[in-house]
């Protein structure tokens, strides 16, 4: 049985509609009106090997803020949805994924309860036209909607690109390796309190 949810988030400042596929093959179809973050959502899924679709419309008038954080809070709902009960999986995730001269270290515990340590010294404020600091508001988004807790670190890199793309690569990949069913933990809850 395939773990994929459907989520939408309707307020003031945004509209936004997300499916999750968790058990996809990296297709995609993105249109949040900032492309940069269409970038880096593409590379979730590549990497993760889930199926992505999210459509949003935001107040872009004033910036990107409002969007890239409700992308991030809705997909951290459709993400959370998907994984249901948790029965199996592998629970924990980790993955270092290098670009050229930036190197990046991701570790996720589906552990139901949120945090976030994020360590990026992005070596620019902008990226195209995306102020880098949303890149913190999306993955606190995420991570306070998925009940997650999340580890990101930049090891290294003097490209703010080549940093924000290794976070995102490796972001997929560890939440990949932490939704993998375990066929050794079949049927049980990885806790030794018996629920996440």
């Amino acid at each position: 049985m395939q773990r994929s949810a459907e989520v939408t988030r309707n307020t003031n400042e945004t509209q936004i509609r997300v499916a999750i596929n968790l058990d996809g093959t990296g297709q995609q179809k993105l249109n949040t009106g900032v492309p940069f973050l269409d970038h880096m959502l593409d590379q979730i899924a590549r990497h993760g090997l889930f199926d992505l679709d999210i459509e949003a419309k935001g107040d872009l008038h004033i910036d990107a803020h409002h969007t890239v954080e409700d992308v991030g809070i809705t997909l951290g709902q459709a993400f959370a949805k998907a994984v249901g009960d948790k029965k199996g999986i592998r629970r924990y995730g980790h993955a270092y994924v290098p670009l050229d001269e930036a190197l990046s270290r991701v570790v996720v515990d589906l552990s139901g309860r949120p945090g976030l340590e994020l360590h990026v010294p992005f070596t620019r404020a902008m990226i195209g036209g995306f102020d880098v600091d949303l890149t913190g508001e999306f993955f606190r988004g995420f991570v306070n909607h998925a009940q997650v807790t999340l580890h990101i670190d930049n090891l290294r890199g003097t490209n703010a690109h080549h940093q924000c793309e290794t976070v995102f690569k490796a972001f997929g990949r560890a939440l990949r390796m932490a939704t993998e069913r375990d066929d050794r933990a079949a049927g049980t809850i990885p806790s030794t309190k018996g629920s996440l």
